[in-house]
């Protein structure tokens, strides 16, 4: 049987012929993936951000109310915005009424 050629590896982290070590103009010139993946027009990973974002706040609600909205599954958090917003509307609309 003929002599089977022992394949060295290499290192692991040593700069090689396809992977030469990063010079200081490397590192000047670098620009993260997001960036670079907006310059050339590709997808970006991840959530794509809303037009309008929301604000994070801490909220302290009765142990029934949020069992209630819990109890309709995920988005419990969404309705709660919305039952909110409906009733801002709902008194901006009665206080107009009133100046009217």
């Amino acid at each position: 049987m003929g002599e089977v050629e022992k394949v060295v590896e290499p290192e692991f982290g040593t700069p090689d012929d396809e992977n030469p070590e990063w010079t200081e103009e490397d590192f000047r010139r670098a620009i993260p993936f997001v960036e670079l993946a907006r310059q050339k027009g590709w997808k970006v990973p991840g959530r794509p951000k809303a037009p309008v974002t929301k604000t994070p706040v801490n909220l302290r609600l009765d142990p029934e109310i949020v069992a209630h909205f819990r109890a309709g599954g995920a988005g419990w958090q969404t309705r709660i915005n919305d039952v909110l917003g409906r009733h801002v509307k709902s008194a901006q609309a009665a206080a107009k009424r009133r100046q009217a």
